[in-house]
């Protein structure tokens, strides 16, 4: 039997517990993610990177440009197998490193706002230099790379393209921009576990669920998206990190980058507006996510139960 950790707490308030790691809860984590990134996900997520990228391209001109680099499937360009590693991970690592993270601080006596940015912070953070790092370089690779097929090359496979980076720039080439993912990481998922804790606070303060009732799936999906919505403030490392992990030529970019000189680039080439390119499609991401956690979630904790006869005790 797993032991569960009970933290006392001041007189009036609800005992702090410590969730047990369960396989079933690291399933279904990993399930959603997987639909979540399979379905809506990567296409918008190519869109994002698309426009940051081409920084001077529109929506529709975006829309454009990946239509005619592959047609419908333009659009899934880095699904397999770098969008699925990463999206099963995030369960096994982001969730685990943050559920961790936010029970320790709340242990130490933050509030639930608090608490969820530094368990947000700390699971993002683990979770970009353990996998995010080469998932996302690769998949960058994937949509920025020139057609090659245009001159007549046969353009490389996905494999054959992470060879050769291996081969030229070794372990640092594959994780080409990971300290730009690791920032993006730790400020999007702690601004966004702790605006979902304060916006799901308002909205118990509002419908009078303040003493731990259960919130209903369009209150659910509202705090949520809220919270994701609003943590697209931080753009500009994501505009970062993919200007410093694309193969796109341009002689007036730094040879050496850095998070700090990509900076610099993209601003004095593209303005302030530059460094937000792609933050609504960003957006759309979060809400689909979001949509995918709660609408899909209830189906998917009973069929894991059934699959592994555990009870799922995740929050999602």
């Amino acid at each position: 039997m797993v032991a569960v950790a009970h933290v006392p707490a001041p007189l009036g308030e609800a005992h702090l517990e410590k969730q047990p790691i369960k396989f079933s809860n690291l399933l279904l984590g990993a399930g959603l993610n997987l639909f979540e990134v399979t379905t809506l996900g990567q296409p918008l997520e190519v869109v994002k990177t698309t426009m940051a990228a081409n920084r001077g391209d529109g929506f529709t001109t975006a829309l454009g440009r990946i239509w005619a680099r592959g047609g419908i499937l333009g659009y899934y360009q880095g699904l397999i197998p770098w969008a699925w590693i990463e999206a099963s991970t995030k369960g096994a690592v982001l969730l685990f490193v943050a559920s961790e993270a936010e029970f320790y601080a709340r242990r130490a006596g933050a509030s639930d706002f608090g608490g969820g940015i530094i368990g947000g912070i700390t699971g993002g953070v683990a979770q970009a230099y353990a996998t995010m790092g080469f998932c996302t370089c690769m998949k960058t690779v994937e949509i920025t790379k020139h057609k090659m097929a245009a001159t007549g090359v046969k353009p490389p496979g996905t494999f054959q393209t992470f060879m050769d980076i291996y081969r030229r720039e070794g372990v640092r080439g594959i994780n080409r921009g990971v300290n730009a993912v690791a920032i993006r990481q730790m400020t999007n998922w702690g601004s966004r576990f702790g605006l979902s804790r304060l916006a799901e606070q308002g909205i118990r303060r509002v419908t009078g669920k303040e003493h731990g009732e259960k919130l209903g799936a369009g209150e659910k999906i509202l705090a949520s998206a809220l919270g994701g919505g609003l943590s697209a403030w931080n753009q500009p490392i994501e505009v970062i990190r993919v200007e410093m992990q694309s193969k796109k030529e341009d002689p007036n970019r730094p040879k050496k980058m850095t998070v700090g000189n990509t900076f610099r680039y993209i601003y004095e080439t593209n303005g302030i507006r530059g460094l937000y390119r792609g933050v609504a499609p960003r957006i759309g991401l979060g809400i689909w996510q979001t949509v995918c956690m709660v609408a899909m979630g209830d189906m998917a904790k009973t069929y894991v139960e059934k699959l592994t006869g555990d009870k799922v005790t995740a929050k999602h």
